[in-house]
Formats: structure tokens, sequence, C-alpha cells
């Protein structure tokens, strides 16, 4: 069996990478190449933890495995470890034995980093200048870091709960250039591209603070009963999600489906755009949103890549299992 540590994915992975490997599997799971397993999420009666499982199979790249990890929200506070926390175990396709573990936690940030940007890459308008971010948490910096690669972006705005907070993301603005202003939700108004990761369970954005032509990333909902945006706004866009099942069932299409506002069949791939058998945005006018609820063969994806880097550099660890 094959160990890539935590320490090593630093210096292996890229952003560029990530987004590769994500755009890649969501092609396979719009083309039926590929599938996920149904999700294990479980409240643990232990540190407020959430612990659960994410699996599947891509038959395209022959990619089978799960991650596992979870949410642990006492973790920086009292240890000052990051929250989230995750491993991704390989397997062999054809003979089922076990074929790498591999660090998860810096893999989830970049895969879900990845994922909201392959959606603004297909998504968004190509005019966009001003993105607007909603959380300013650790996932957050790793969103606007992918995000800004994708668009000529002049101005990020930011909103977080905790206002303090806000110097994370106006960071990586200042990085990249860009000037940074804190807003209240109304000036989201501004955005042309939208991201919410945050771990709320109620709506922050609304309808009236989305202007016509935006995309909107939403990345934190990967929960039943977690909720970012208000439902009254997947009535008003065309919906996109990584796998419609979840995003009826953990997602932001959850409380849109609940209220008569959406149906299952409204919401389409995201890998349908990236195939070509969706035509995605329709005109500048359209508001567009991306459900982002985390799906397992992104982890595979990122995992499988990131063990081929680790063997090329010699830097993967071999032991007898």
């Amino acid at each position: 069996m094959l160990i890539v540590p935590e320490r090593e994915i630093a210096d292996l992975m890229t952003r560029d990478a990530a987004f590769a490997a994500v755009e890649q599997v969501f092609a396979a799971m719009a083309a039926d190449k590929a599938y996920n397993f149904p999700v294990v999420r479980e409240a643990i009666g232990h540190e407020d933890a959430l612990y659960g499982f994410k699996g599947g199979f891509d038959r395209a790249g022959l990619t089978l495995g799960l991650k596992a990890g979870g949410y642990w929200p006492n973790n920086m506070d009292k240890r000052g470890l990051i929250n989230h926390q995750s491993t991704v175990f390989l397997f062999d396709p054809d003979t089922g034995k076990v074929r790498a573990m591999v660090g998860g936690n810096l893999l989830t940030a970049l895969r879900t980093a990845a994922a909201s940007s392959v959606s603004i890459r297909h998504l968004a308008r190509k005019d966009a200048k001003v993105i607007g971010m909603i959380g300013a948490g650790h996932q957050a910096t790793f969103q606007l870091r992918a995000a800004l690669e994708q668009r000529g972006f002049e101005k990020v705005i930011g909103w977080n709960y905790h206002p303090e907070m806000l110097p994370n993301i106006e960071k990586v603005a200042s990085e990249a250039g860009l000037p940074f202003a804190a807003v209240d939700l109304p000036g989201m108004a501004e955005a042309d591209v939208i991201i919410t990761i945050t771990s709320a369970f109620a709506p922050s954005l609304l309808a009236e603070h989305v202007s016509p032509g935006t995309h909107i990333a939403c990345m934190g909902t990967d929960t039943k009963g977690k909720q970012e945006v208000e439902a009254a706004l997947l009535a008003r866009a065309t919906v996109f999600a990584d796998e419609i099942a979840q995003s009826v069932s953990i997602g932001e299409a959850q409380h849109a489906i609940a209220e008569g506002l959406l149906q299952e069949a409204d919401i389409a791939q995201l890998g349908a755009v990236i195939n070509g058998t969706h035509p995605g945005r329709k005109d500048a006018a359209e508001i567009t949103l991306f459900d982002g609820t985390g799906v397992g063969l992104q982890d595979l994806a990122v995992a499988a890549a990131v063990v081929d880097l680790a063997l090329a550099q010699g830097r993967a660890i071999e032991v007898d299992f």
C-alpha cells in the first residue's frame, strides 16, 4: 500500500491539477461513466462532530475508493487543528486490494475550491469583474484564490457573520493586487460572481441581493438542514449541481424543493455543460447557480492525481499491508 501523508500534499498538488481532476470527473459523471455511492454522514454525539463517508467508482479513470472524515467544530479553539479532518482510501478496482491512503485535509479544500472554479469557468459571464465572498473562514481563502484565476476580476467584496475574519480574504485579494471592500448583504448586488462558503443553517444571501447576470457558487451546504441562500433565489436562477441526487437531499435545492419552488427535473449537472450536452448560460442577464454539495468522486480524483505525482517524485511511502 502507498501512503501520501498530509505533510506532503502542499508540495505535490497544485490548483491546476485539482481543477483538471475535478473537471474530468464531473464530465465522467454526466456521461454516466462514474457514479457516487450513497453518503453516510452522522452526528456522533461527541465534540459536536459530524462524521461520515463519501465514495464512488470512476470507470473512465478506474478510480475506486472512499473518503472518511468530517467536521470537528471545536478543533481550532481547543487544539489548534483545522475543523475539517479527513483521509482518502483508494482501492484497485480489478482486485479490491487497497492501493493507497492519502491525507485528505488540504485535498478537500483544493477540490472544493476547484469545483466552484470549474463552475465559474463554464457558467460565469466572460466580462465578470467583481467577485463577492460570503464566508471568510479557512475554506474561503482557497475558494477565492482558485476563483480569481478564472476571470479578469478587478475587485473583491466580502461579508461574514463574524466580520473580524474578513482580513483572511482581504489578504488574498491584496496578494492578487485587487482592492477589497467589506459590504453588507445588499451590497452583494455589485458582484458578478458570488461564492458562499459557510456552515450556516439559515440563509444569508437573499434573492433581492443578487443582480441579473450573476453566477453564484454555493459551496457550504452539504448536510440536511444546512442553508446559505434563500430558496427563492434558486427559483430565479438556472440551477446546476455536482450531483443532482445530493443537491435535492443535502444541498441548497433541498429547501427550494420543500417549498415547491423547484423540481428535481429543473436541475442540470455541471458536467453536462463541460461535455457540451447542456448549453450552460444562455444570455448575459441569466442568473446561474451551482449547488456544490461535494461528492466522493471529487476526493478520489484529486487523491489519485496526488498519488501519481508522489510516485513520479519518489515521495510516496510504500508499506506491506
